[in-house]
């Protein structure tokens, strides 16, 4: 399974001055980078690199278990001074079979209901799930 890892640098951990811009670098950056390389030539890391202009890391991780995520993501020295967001991934092959059957449930007749106005929608429980593939959750 494949997700999406974005991670930005905490207000609080951001270096105040040289000495701890140094500590930093050495301690945890330079580390996270070299780590980061490692799990890239593994396979680990498939896509994605730091962010430009910014503390922070944009990834695409391949594992097999979400254990196996959160084993790989807090074996980043970085990762306990910063946010972050966890997306999982889907392929799209899987989204366009999922957007295909239910394409397959609008077009059949009896998937449309007359609502109260004589005009056919769809009955909530089938437009809950389609919502989950319409409306993005950010």
């Amino acid at each position: 399974m494949q997700h999406l890892v974005q991670m930005k640098i905490t207000p609080q951990a951001r270096p105040s001055n040289d000495e701890e811009g140094l500590k930093f670098a050495n301690n945890l950056l330079y580390p996270t980078l070299k780590r980061c390389q490692q799990l890239q030539q593994e396979g680990k890391i498939v896509a994605g690199g730091p962010m430009s202009g910014t503390i922070g890391l944009a990834l695409v991780l391949e594992t097999d278990t979400l254990k196996e995520l959160d084993q790989l993501l807090t074996s980043l020295r970085l990762w306990a001074r910063m946010e972050t967001t966890v997306t999982p991934l889907t392929t799209f092959a899987d989204r366009a079979s999922a957007v295909e059957a239910a394409l397959k449930l609008l077009q059949e007749p009896k998937a449309l209901s007359p609502d109260s106005q004589g005009e056919r929608s769809i009955p909530a429980v089938e437009r809950l799930s389609m919502d989950s593939w319409l409306v993005s959750e950010n």
